[in-house]
């Protein structure tokens, strides 16, 4: 991995745990699942996992570690990795289709993170069911922050890659 992609994750993760920070009054929105799926069509799964796993461990921080933390980490980390091999299948991967697997992934997430109460208590379906309208705030809420960040990342993404490799071709 080289320097403008740690310092493009660096920057994401930033943005992540501010706004997992700032939405902590809305139950289960956040721009961290939105922020990995755009990281891993953007630049690939190995740096969308990265920036799973660095975001739930700086953001945990300031929010509360707990066994929940080993849960998030494998949910965004599946996430990233599911968003980056999108990426690198469909190039011309749409904000439409990115809406819809952001929404699959509010779902997705919301059923990795109700195995913690299956590995502590035993119980799962309850939790589960009694956990989707928060599963339904995080996929609601994914599609939003899809719709407002994926435009302006792509756009500062292309325009400093265009830069900076016009400026490597050319010195």
């Amino acid at each position: 991995m080289n320097t403008y992609k740690l310092t493009l994750l660096a920057l994401l993760a930033a943005l992540a745990v501010v706004g997992r920070s700032l939405f902590t009054f809305l139950p289960n929105v956040q721009p961290v699942t939105s922020l990995v799926i755009i990281c891993g069509v953007l630049l690939g799964p190995v740096a969308a996992a990265f920036l799973g796993l660095l975001t739930t461990f700086l953001s945990n921080m300031l929010l509360g570690m707990g066994i929940w933390t080993i849960w998030q980490v494998i949910a965004w980390v599946l996430i990233g990795i599911m968003s980056g091999l999108l990426g690198k299948c469909f190039k011309n991967f749409s904000v439409y289709g990115m809406v819809m697997f952001s929404v699959f992934s509010g779902y997705l997430y919301g059923f990795i993170i109700s195995l913690t109460t299956y590995s502590i208590a035993g119980k799962f379906w309850p939790y589960y069911v009694a956990g989707l309208p928060f599963d339904t705030y995080h996929a609601i809420g994914n599609a939003v922050f899809i719709i407002f960040l994926y435009p302006i990342i792509s756009h500062f993404f292309n325009k400093y890659a265009n830069n900076h490799f016009y400026l490597q071709n050319t010195g």
